[in-house]
């Protein structure tokens, strides 16, 4: 099943029909491994991202079950990252060499980048356990699966609607919080909130995407670009912290010096960019988008179910019979 909710369908019934639809695929990745586990970790975490996501969009109306199941799927992600973290280091570092400005930052990367790819080597081989990591994962998403079955929640079109746009109207303030944060404070962890709060609006216009398909589709492709620069600015701040509690992996004084300077020249213009891009993504108000999403999903909820009830009606039948007929 696709990654979105169809306002037609009752709320409770579809909602659960994505979870699960998520659910399903991370255990599938988890247990065929089809290229390779740490491949597989990476595929399901993006799941597990997903449904953390979709739960934001209950979170007034079944708080305590959006706590207890986000929380289960945040905890089971975070015991698959080890190495996943680590290969995410030697691919900054690339990064990095691909804009390299001298020979010598070049080569100072490509020591960078040896280190760090033993380094993930260890960590994959000390990682013993990461089989029985991943079945436990696999275990804990059938658990979230039949949790999702005592799941009740408000079907009727208007409540529906009105639970969306608060919670999108929430998650927007969440996002604009962030921004106004990192233009005041160049800290890395207010950029990683504004990361993690474009994602979120990322997934939720993908989910909501049926209720206005060409202007949800072109807003979720600009949140992406936002989110794959903020991604990028994140991956340099966690080298930045390893260079710091580690500076023994990266050689000589002049080798650390260069890798530093390449870091941080190209961490201050992906935070400049993606504060032109996020200023842009983020222009809406988010009392005026909540409003928007809360009218247009009542709007094509309406529309979708007295389209499926007509096409069931007998009178509906025998009037597409006589079309087929006279075809």
């Amino acid at each position: 099943m696709a990654f979105r909710l169809r306002p037609g369908r009752p709320f409770t019934e579809e909602f659960r029909s994505v979870a699960e639809s998520q659910l399903s695929q991370a255990i599938e990745i988890l247990e065929d491994q089809a290229h390779g586990p740490h491949e597989a970790v990476h595929d399901a975490r993006k799941k597990f991202k997903r449904v953390r996501a979709l739960y934001r969009l209950i979170q007034a109306d079944a708080k305590e079950f959006r706590r207890r199941e986000n929380a289960r799927i945040r905890d089971m992600a975070q015991t698959l990252s080890a190495v996943r973290d680590a290969t995410a280091l030697v691919e900054t570092v690339d990064y990095l060499a691909s804009q390299a400005k001298s020979p010598e930052e070049m080569a100072a990367l490509a020591f960078a980048s040896k280190a760090l790819t033993e380094r993930r080597d260890r960590i994959a081989h000390e990682e013993q356990d990461l089989p029985a990591k991943m079945e436990a994962a696999a275990a804990s998403s059938r658990q979230a699966i039949e949790a999702l079955q005592d799941l009740r929640l408000e079907n009727d079109p208007r409540r529906t609607a009105k639970r969306l746009g608060r919670s999108w109207k929430k998650q927007r303030q969440r996002a604009q919080a962030a921004l106004a944060e990192c233009h005041a404070n160049a800290h890395a962890e207010v950029f990683h909130d504004l990361r993690k709060a474009g994602q979120t609006y990322w997934m939720h216009l993908a989910l909501l995407g049926p209720i206005w398909p060409s202007a949800m589709a072109a807003k979720q492709k600009e949140a992406k670009q936002l989110v794959d620069l903020l991604g990028h600015e994140h991956d340099l701040s966690v080298l930045t912290q390893l260079v710091n509690e580690s500076p023994e992996l990266f050689g000589e004084s002049e080798t650390l010096a260069l890798l530093l300077g390449a870091i941080i020249t190209r961490q201050q213009g992906l935070r400049q960019e993606a504060l032109d891009m996020a200023r842009d993504v983020f222009a809406d108000s988010p009392e005026v988008e909540g409003g928007l999403v809360e009218l247009l999903w009542e709007v094509a909820a309406k529309a979708q179910r007295r389209q499926r009830l007509g096409s069931k009606s007998p009178k509906a039948h025998k009037h597409r019979q006589k079309e087929s007929v006279s075809a």
